[in-house]
């Protein structure tokens, strides 16, 4: 992929200095190119992976017409409106089935999962007989077909169920394991570098030193990142220090499909950062018309795609949910909607908010006299990473909306199901 500032620039509404944020989504997506390498792997190993075939039953699940429930198998033919008496012929488990085929008047006792008996059609729950003698009386009410699952049932021979590009959970693999495949085919994991850069960052088990903090930033992302399986690279904390930056740089994006920085991008910070980007590939650094998390870079160094973020904590995760973890999810062959769904529920406080920016405050999303509703976690600075670790969702304040009052519905974003 060539010419990102030809790509987007194309884009309505594009202005780096005031980027909408449905704007900037749909910018860095027509930039992304999906992974085309791909692997094979034991059926065991692929949970949380990207398949990479079609999955097609070459048998039928179940493969016969079994019982769903412990019973008599009948024939709905020897069942009448009143009580019936049938024989009992035999016996059938799952794994054994019954030898013969069932006559007129006869039925066999069933266990779930048994092949259900030549002839019958029907399955009576043992709850409901009455055994007399050697005569089983089956009480009336019975309908034809009643407790049988039909071969095929779940899964059928030649009609696929699981397409190219499907996040592979539990139930996806014990579906591939009933069809008999040991291995399946799935997309490689993505790899991805990241660092953190300024002069004031300490390493976590070091005294501070004035004027330092401890950088907690590679922490979340770390977090954020092992939720989505991929492969992380984390190349520490670099100073602002050219050379020290040029050769991160370097190694990162030879080694990774994607760069993930954090600080040096906002109006202030060092330049030579940003002109550091810009001079080992194709770089924009833009505004986006967002709180927490204005200024971000999107571009490219060697093959691996970049995303300069935010210092500030809080803008560091808003911006990696909202932009990067779609990305990264793009990348790695996963389809269908990326962006986790939005919710409406009544806001329980008064919240202020300025037309012309998308907002995300940290909420804590509860029920209320059995119904939802939505709170924020009260100070929302975007250097409060408290704010975060209290909260359970993002309340988004839409680019158009104003103040809320209390009891008006606000979008909700969840952040369990972010991974």
């Amino acid at each position: 992929m060539t010419g990102i500032l030809g790509t987007v620039s194309c884009l309505d509404g594009y202005d780096p200095d005031a980027l909408r944020v449905d704007k900037a989504r749909e910018a860095i997506r027509r930039c992304l190119e999906v992974l085309r390498e791909e692997e094979t792997l034991p059926v065991r190993d692929a949970l949380g992976r990207v398949l990479a075939q079609e999955i097609v039953p070459a048998i039928n699940v179940p493969a016969h017409d079994n019982s769903a429930m412990d019973g008599y198998a009948v024939r709905s033919a020897d069942l009448s409106s009143a009580e019936s008496f049938l024989t009992e012929a035999g016996t059938a488990l799952a794994g054994k089935p019954f030898g013969g085929k069932l006559g007129p008047g006869q039925c066999v006792r069933v266990m779930t999962g048994a092949v259900m008996p030549q002839g019958a059609d029907t399955v009576v729950i043992q709850e409901v007989v009455r055994k007399e003698g050697a005569q089983i009386a089956i009480p009336p009410g019975q309908k034809k077909g009643q407790n049988v699952r039909a071969a095929g049932e779940d899964l059928k021979v030649g009609v696929p169920v699981l397409k190219p590009g499907k996040r592979l959970r539990p139930a996806d693999l014990g579906l591939i394991a009933s069809l008999g495949m040991g291995k399946v085919r799935v997309k490689r994991k993505l790899r991805v570098a990241f660092f953190s850069t300024g002069d004031e960052l300490a390493s976590i088990g070091t005294a501070l030193k004035e004027g330092e903090v401890y950088d907690s930033n590679r922490y979340t992302l770390h977090g954020m990142l092992a939720r989505l399986g991929v492969e992380i690279v984390d190349l520490g904390v670099v100073r602002d220090n050219v050379p020290e930056l040029e050769s991160s740089f370097f190694k990162a994006s030879r080694s990774a499909d994607v760069v993930i920085t954090t600080g040096g991008v906002s109006v202030g910070e060092a330049d030579f950062v940003k002109q550091l980007m810009a001079k080992l590939g194709e770089v924009l650094f833009w505004k986006i018309a967002m709180r927490p998390g204005r200024p971000m870079a999107f571009g490219r160094i060697g093959d691996a795609f970049l995303f300069g973020l935010p210092g500030n904590p809080v803008a560091v995760m808003v911006t990696f949910y909202q932009f990067v973890r779609p990305s990264l999810l793009y990348l790695s062959g996963q389809a269908g909607d990326l962006e986790p769904p939005l919710l409406r529920v009544p806001c329980s406080e008064n919240l202020r908010k300025v037309p012309g920016r998308t907002e995300y405050q940290r909420g804590v999303l509860f029920t209320e006299r059995g119904e939802w509703r939505v709170r924020t976690t009260g100070q929302q600075g975007s250097g409060v990473l408290r704010s975060m670790s209290e909260a359970n969702c993002f309340i988004v304040l839409e680019h158009e909306r104003g103040k809320v009052a209390a009891g008006e519905p606000v979008s909700v974003q969840l952040f369990e199901g972010l991974a």
